[in-house]
């Protein structure tokens, strides 16, 4: 078995996060953390922990699952999420998965359509493309609008993703609750002890529960296996995202720019060129991103993750997956 060298559990790994938000005995973390990101909204008082795995309505249908998925007092529903990596559907995947608990809530016989609220919440360790450059814009939340109005269509039904990467505060920065939880998330694996500044009964109570020396032999195992798969996709991410990127890009431009040229021969070289470079950007970073996810689906292949795991991380098809 091999060692973390953390002192504290890794929330990123998928076992670290289930173990500190989606347990039981920890589940004043879960219900702590989402009264922040539901800041201004009605305090909530209790959390129930659902079963993750959400099935469909036949055994040929899609299911979910969640790494956290939790009922408040009131009947609302609560999805959270630790998200790796981008992904090219991803918003698409996380619309949908917000899907099963409104479904859920449908009853036999008369009924009147009246729905709990649902929230979704996105930790996410990449940013939005379309909101790379605004460097001080990580909290997200969504609803559904009324464009003309510019006004809130329906109120119960919200998206909140954090782009982690953009949360660059140091412990000096630290005002609110929603800014300490956020640091704490984002530096939990480096750190050698409870930040000064979170001095909150919550995170007393929550770097201890933490520490990698309270985890039983079982679950640690658990874990260290769960923190190689971790560092094993973050090197293929990085590796294949390199890779991937540059040589799709360079394909594409090259593709691209002999595209444009021919074009240009007849609308005018100045406009076929550059029309050649925009269409040669775009097939390069969509060979760069095809060939990342083959790689990342390879590594996790050879460690035994399920062909469903595969698919909902990389968008590849499991035909396309069982023939790597």
């Amino acid at each position: 078995m091999e060692e973390t060298e953390g002192r504290y559990i890794n929330p990123y790994t998928d076992y670290g996060f289930k173990y500190l938000f989606g347990t039981e005995p920890n589940k004043e973390f879960t219900l702590a953390f989402v009264n922040e990101m539901l800041r201004g909204k009605e305090v909530i008082k209790s959390l129930t922990l659902i079963p993750s795995e959400q099935l469909g309505d036949t055994k040929e249908d899609r299911r979910a699952v969640f790494d956290v998925y939790a009922e408040t007092e009131r009947g609302e529903k609560i999805i959270i999420e630790m998200q790796k990596a981008d992904q090219q559907y991803f918003k698409d995947r996380s619309v949908y998965y917000s899907s099963f608990p409104i479904r859920s809530q449908g009853e036999k016989g008369k009924w009147k359509f009246g729905l709990k609220a649902v929230y979704t919440i996105g930790i996410l360790d990449f940013v939005f493309d379309e909101d790379k450059d605004d460097e001080e814009y990580y909290h997200h939340e969504v609803k559904l609008m009324d464009v003309k109005k510019k006004t809130v269509f329906y109120n119960n039904l919200t998206y909140i993703y954090l782009e982690m990467p953009k949360f660059k505060k140091t412990e000096d920065e630290l005002e609110t609750l929603f800014d300490k939880w956020l640091y704490a998330l984002k530096n939990l694996p480096q750190l050698l002890e409870r930040p000064a500044a979170l001095q909150e009964r919550i995170f007393k109570k929550f770097f201890d529960v933490a520490q990698t020396a309270n985890l039983s032999k079982e679950e640690y195992a658990k874990y260290c296996e769960s923190e190689k798969i971790y560092h094993d996709l973050d090197g293929a991410f990085r590796t294949a995202s390199q890779k991937g990127f540059t040589r799709g890009v360079m394909k594409g431009h090259a593709e691209g720019h002999a595209e444009g040229l021919a074009e240009g021969l007849t609308k005018g070289r100045a406009e076929g060129l550059a029309e050649g470079l925009t269409k040669g950007l775009a097939k390069g970073l969509t060979k760069g991103r095809d060939e990342r996810n083959l790689e990342i689906a390879r590594k996790m292949k050879s460690r035994g993750m399920s062909f469903d795991e595969i698919a909902e991380m990389t968008d590849l098809t499991v035909d396309e997956i069982e023939k790597l």
